[in-house]
């Protein structure tokens, strides 16, 4: 099965590390055409450099920084909605404006831009639209309730939006990594565990973590996440819709998808 996105245009935002930018990177493979989004312009300029994409500089978790996007990007085929805070906090300690940001960035991004873009894939009888939730979004981290929150209305709004646009060639779907292995997880490593090599900060986070649950036994890596998206860009997914569709190494312990 060959993924293939030649002649097609695709938005990943918050695609200058960890899953965004390794599915920027699978997409482009793919022969896609595609746009990368971040917040600070050096970091765009250099990874839309390296994959030969477009770079477009602008915050999505502000209804301004849409705006700025979707002016200078007024269509996509596939839209991948993968911009996202996280923080650990306890719950009862999480401030009103905290609730709020988390919320517009993990979840009003996503929105929007479907708002912008998912009539006029309608109009052309095929588009892709892709949130990145998390296994998070159905088992509630503790430590990270307000996190928890906004994966879950992810699953919310990715299902009602496909339902909108039933029949029309466009499909919605939510992908639902685990604990990924990313820059800002390694140098986190560094700090827990230092003079350790990689392996054994690894095996220690697992077995200490919420990761001790994962069938692997191990973090998912951001191009095994980006594989699946990229499956559900293409022809190939026609008919998955509506779905939440788990990475997260058998994490989530259910027999039902």
């Amino acid at each position: 099965m060959k993924m293939d996105l030649s002649g097609r245009r695709a938005l990943v935002t918050g695609s200058t590390s960890g899953i965004g930018e390794a599915t920027a990177e699978s997409l482009a493979a793919a022969g896609a055409d595609v746009v990368v989004n971040g917040r600070d312009p050096d970091r765009v300029d250099r990874t839309a450099e390296r994959l030969g994409a477009t770079g477009v500089t602008a915050d999505v978790g502000t209804a301004e920084g849409v705006r700025a996007l979707t002016e200078q990007v007024p269509d996509v085929d596939v839209l991948v909605n993968n911009a996202g805070v996280f923080a650990a906090r306890p719950v009862f300690e999480i401030p009103d404006a905290e609730w709020v940001r988390f919320f517009e960035v993990n979840v009003l991004s996503g929105i929007r831009l479907a708002r912008h873009y998912a009539p006029r894939m309608v109009e052309r009888g095929w588009g892709r639209i892709v949130f990145v939730s998390s296994e998070a979004g159905i088992q509630t981290p503790t430590v990270m309730v307000h996190y928890g929150m906004t994966k879950t209305a992810q699953l919310a709004v990715s299902r009602g939006m496909a339902q909108q646009v039933a029949g029309s060639g466009v499909t919605v779907n939510c992908v639902l990594p685990g604990p990924t292995l990313s820059a800002g997880v390694r140098r986190m490593w560094d700090e827990l565990y230092p003079g350790v090599d990689p392996a054994e900060q690894e095996r220690r986070f697992v077995a200490e973590g919420r990761a001790a649950d994962s069938l692997l036994k191990r973090l998912i890596r951001p191009e095994e996440v980006a594989r699946l998206i990229t499956y559900l860009a293409t022809d190939h997914s026609s008919a998955t819709t509506g779905s939440a569709l788990g990475v997260d190494g058998g994490m989530v312990p259910t027999i039902f998808p």
